[in-house]
């Protein structure tokens, strides 16, 4: 009998913390959007991500050219000739792709210059998704626009608007 007192007591005072907490959601995506240095961020990756892509293309048609010189000359090239020609097709394709691992790749220059500008952006959404939190005693806020599976939400959940005021920018174009 005092087990099942006890498990009912245990029950209720999990139920009553679990419906204590505070929960909250924001839409990181829209307040990104909401920040204009972070559009300003994003046309710079643009921009950049556009002139190695194409400084890119250049190098592959060269390649492109090179070898279908090659392919039109091979019949009539001695074997040394046609051999250094091929040694310089490879080695021209390895720089290219060297190039293009140093410029897209995992640590490349576009993931350095997107940690540049846009690292900060996001620390200072984060900061003020911080704040808002500990003012608010929030126990939970989730973030709508990741991966994580939201099927309903209730908009006055949303405290997007409050991080972007919480950060210096006017909220309120949203709901």
């Amino acid at each position: 009998m005092k087990k099942a007192i006890l498990t009912i007591i245990i029950g209720i005072a999990t139920f009553a913390f679990a419906h204590a907490q505070k929960f909250a959601y924001v839409d990181v995506d829209y307040i990104l959007k909401s920040v204009p240095e972070y559009d300003i961020a994003q046309t710079k990756l643009d921009d950049l991500s556009a002139q190695w892509q194409k400084e890119l293309e250049e190098k592959f048609a060269e390649i492109d050219k090179l070898y279908k010189a090659y392919q039109a000359d091979a019949v009539l090239l001695p074997e040394d000739i046609k051999k250094q020609r091929e040694d310089e097709i490879v080695k021209k394709e390895k720089e290219a792709k060297d190039l293009q691992k140093q410029r897209f790749g995992n640590e490349g220059d576009l993931f350095k210059k997107r940690q540049e500008l846009v690292k900060p952006i996001q620390d200072k959404v984060s900061d003020a998704i911080s704040q808002i939190s500990s003012k608010g005693g929030y126990a939970i806020i989730f973030d709508k626009s990741s991966s994580l599976t939201m099927v309903y939400v209730d908009p006055k959940y949303d405290i997007s608007d409050q991080v972007l005021e919480q950060m210096g920018y006017r909220g309120g174009n949203k709901k």
